[in-house]
């Protein structure tokens, strides 16, 4: 096993063996007078003994309405104090939490809702753009023979809907004595959470995920980014995302953290003023959102030497970013992680005391009780340390199963419990982990297998350019050429040629690209992640390019 890229976590310390509900219950005996949440964009601030109050009465309203253990309740809306209260509230009573994303239209609503079976919808009245009430309104009811309660949070009152503010009032003392009894009955193997993975191709598939899933996986995410008592963490990823729920709100709830949520959806600005008025000593985001603080025409006249700690992960992290946050943020403590919904999410992560280059450079090791291998794709073998192939998780993280859905399932689970991630990785002789791509993003040109992310990072080195996104499109000759979509930082301006002259040399021609195009943005998930996808077809399009396809 040593010369095989196959590694086993630690065995301590113990997994958490207890609920949700049981966390939060004594997280208000351990911490009862802490603030554990403040919603700045909403004036909000609760203490643990507050939230623990706040969520049993939301519980007990619903369990008046008639719901009971194993119903599904979805819950639609951006980053707000009732999105936390809901979860809480679902897990004290039993509830299976659906999480809807924000950026979810009435095709996707239509499907997820029905797919689940939900009993009671939570839903924001709206969110930029979108109205989240008229578009319940507009699906058809008979798709959903067991919704039966609609609960809106904020907006004007509604026929057919019940305000969030006035569901812990249904309350009773049945209910509340209902709520009392439930809690030491739950098993926290039991599924408490389904969370719709975003693919580019086919229906979303609803990752089921349990109490013992969840917690332990906050817990150890928490750990390893020296999160402690009194941190204070600022949270811009979406709730709705295992990063928001899990590394962020659980996290904070098992070791004493306060949730800082900075606004209603990701804008740097806000994220830069509340690190500063909120004195926040961590910050969690992807990559996108790191660079778009960091770029922030007033970034330099905030003070952010508050801050110490964080995350970065949802999508690969380029070194030079990572470089940035340590210096210019203050966050000299700042990890690593990787993972995917299906898993908890985090399967790899690096530690504080994990030595700089290796924290800015891979994505970790393995978490305790977890075990990752790297396989060929077409044999199944594991591949030596060090060679390339598609990273393979198994342990107390992998989900219970896709809803509803068990030929999906065994597709990405297999008889021995490994989660196929479907993303290629090496594992080094110190057990470090590194993405090289995803097995759909890798690019073959004459013969030549490129991975995308390489000449991403190497384009990151160019003085000019703030982000950039590589992609391979069809070609008659090669079979694929290399496109390059780049964001030039504020001020800049370059040409295609002047990039192409800057890589030769530096790297191998084959992995210069041939397509380059600057662009103000890229096509992204309400996670942060880009679509490449996106990005391909609209250059296919573009270029007028054809697609073989095979029989």
């Amino acid at each position: 096993m040593d010369t095989l890229s196959h590694v086993v976590g630690a065995d301590h310390p113990p997994l958490l063996e207890h609920t949700i509900g049981q966390a939060l219950e004594m997280a208000a005996a351990r911490w009862p007078n802490a603030e554990a949440l403040v919603s700045v964009h909403q004036n909000i601030r609760l203490t643990w003994t507050e939230l623990l109050a706040r969520s049993d009465a939301f519980a007990a309203g619903l369990l008046a309405l008639g719901l009971e253990p194993g119903d599904r309740v979805g819950v639609w809306a951006p980053n707000c104090a009732e999105w936390t209260i809901a979860q809480f509230a679902t897990a004290r009573a039993g509830l299976i939490q659906f999480n809807i994303n924000p950026a979810y239209r009435t095709h996707e609503l239509d499907y997820t809702l029905a797919k689940v079976g939900v009993k009671a919808l939570v839903c924001a009245a709206r969110f930029k753009t979108s109205d989240y009430v008229a578009m319940v309104e507009s699906l058809e009811r008979a798709n959903f023979p067991l919704l039966a309660h609609l609960i809106q949070i904020g907006g004007e009152p509604r026929a057919g809907w019940l305000d969030f503010e006035d569901v812990p009032a249904l309350a009773t003392d049945d209910a509340r004595a209902a709520l009392t009894d439930i809690g030491p009955r739950l098993d926290r193997l039991e599924a408490i959470n389904i969370q719709f993975t975003s693919g580019t191709t086919g229906l979303p598939k609803g990752a089921t995920l349990s109490h013992r899933n969840i917690l332990n996986n906050a817990y150890f995410c928490g750990l390893a980014m020296g999160l402690k008592e009194g941190d204070r963490l600022c949270v811009p990823v979406p709730l709705y995302h295992c990063f928001g729920m899990v590394m962020s709100n659980l996290a904070c709830l098992v070791h004493g953290g306060v949730m800082i949520y900075p606004s209603d959806g990701f804008d740097p600005l806000s994220v830069l003023k509340t690190i500063e008025a909120e004195r926040c000593t961590a910050l969690h985001g992807v990559p996108t959102m790191f660079i778009a603080e960091l770029s922030h025409p007033d970034f330099a006249s905030f003070d952010l030497s508050s801050l110490r700690t964080g995350l970065m992960a949802g999508s690969p992290c380029p070194v030079e970013v990572m470089k940035k946050v340590t210096t210019a943020m203050h966050m000299t403590e700042v990890g690593i992680a990787y993972g995917m919904t299906e898993t908890s999410p985090v399967s790899l992560q690096t530690s504080t005391d994990d030595p700089l280059e290796r924290r800015v450079s891979t994505i970790g090791r393995v978490q305790p009780h977890l075990e990752v291998k790297v396989i060929d794709p077409a044999t199944g073998q594991t591949v030596p340390r060090g060679q390339a192939g598609e990273l393979c998780t198994r342990g107390y993280s992998v989900m219970l199963g896709y809803w509803d859905d068990p030929e999906r399932t065994a597709e990405a689970v297999d008889a021995d419990g490994w989660m196929h991630t479907g993303d290629l990785a090496t594992i080094d002789a110190e057990g470090y982990g590194n993405i090289v791509g995803r097995i759909k993003d890798m690019v073959i040109r004459g013969g030549e297998n490129i991975y995308p992310l390489e000449i991403e990072e190497f384009l990151f080195g160019h003085p000019k350019i703030e982000d950039v996104q590589v992609v391979g499109l069809p070609d008659p000759k090669y079979g694929e050429e290399i496109c390059a979509w780049i964001k030039l930082a504020g001020g800049e301006e370059a040409t295609p040629e002047e990039i192409i002259a800057w890589c030769r040399g530096q790297i191998a021609h084959y992995k210069v690209p041939r397509y380059i195009r600057f662009v103000d943005a890229f096509p992204m998930t309400v996670t942060g992640k880009i679509q490449k996808y996106q990005i391909r077809e609209a250059m296919i399009a573009e270029l007028n390019l054809v697609v073989e396809t095979t029989a």
